[in-house]
């Protein structure tokens, strides 16, 4: 029998399930042109006066509010903004769920359908910022460039997803929670189950009913 430590036992179940998803190995050009892409969102954001950082997320549950951090991680917030601007978050799930250790979204309808995305983006995990309580990371594969749309809310400090160098990228961190942490916490004791393959299911689907770029006044 493969016994694992405590801190693997989390690992794995969580990159097990950023492994489901279909077609994320790209091509370094690609992922270079999403680099480009990403950039040139966040600068045309600026240029029309939209340097907003903070997006509210309507659960079912409540509302969240992710300070995003547009100087430590612009590629990850332009892509993330720009899923958001285009709606792709509205009725999408959290469909991951695990007490003391996060809630991921961003990918699945309520019927656990993945959705297609753009093309993935570079890691900026080695920005400095730390996968602690209450911070916004990107989920991927194991392959560094393959995040997409998904996303996770770490619920507890989860040190052995930070970025240490070439052979351990680590997540990137890209905000943090401004208002609605308990929500999260609510989120994360809701009752889990298997559906279509995949573990830690929320029985009863925890909906982002809408997400949307707010002032940041």
């Amino acid at each position: 029998m493969i016994r694992i430590c405590w801190a693997e036992k989390l690992f794995v179940p969580f990159v097990m399930a950023v492994v489901f998803w279909g077609g994320c190995d790209k091509k370094d050009g690609q992922v270079l042109d999403k680099h480009v892409k990403g950039e040139e969102v966040a600068m045309e954001r600026k240029l029309n006066g939209m340097d907003t950082k903070r997006v509210k997320l309507e659960t079912g549950m409540g509302d969240i509010v992710i300070e995003l951090n547009e100087k430590a991680a612009p590629v990850t917030v332009g892509n993330f903004i720009r899923y958001v601007e285009e709606g792709f978050y509205d009725e999408t799930i959290f469909h991951r769920v695990i007490p003391n250790f996060m809630v991921q979204g961003g990918g699945f309808t309520t019927d656990m359908v993945q959705k297609e995305t753009h093309e993935p983006i570079v890691n900026e995990a080695g920005n400095g910022l730390k996968n602690d309580r209450g911070t916004v990371a990107m989920a991927r594969t194991p392959h560094p460039d393959s995040a997409t749309s998904q996303f996770f809310i770490n619920h507890k400090n989860n040190g052995f997803l930070n970025y240490a160098g070439s052979s351990k990228p680590g997540y990137a961190v890209f905000g943090k929670v401004l208002k609605g942490m308990e929500v999260v916490d609510k989120i994360a004791t809701v009752k889990t189950t298997t559906k279509r393959g995949h573990a830690d299911v929320p029985v009863v689907p925890v909906v982002i009913k809408s997400a949307q770029v707010v002032s940041s006044n």
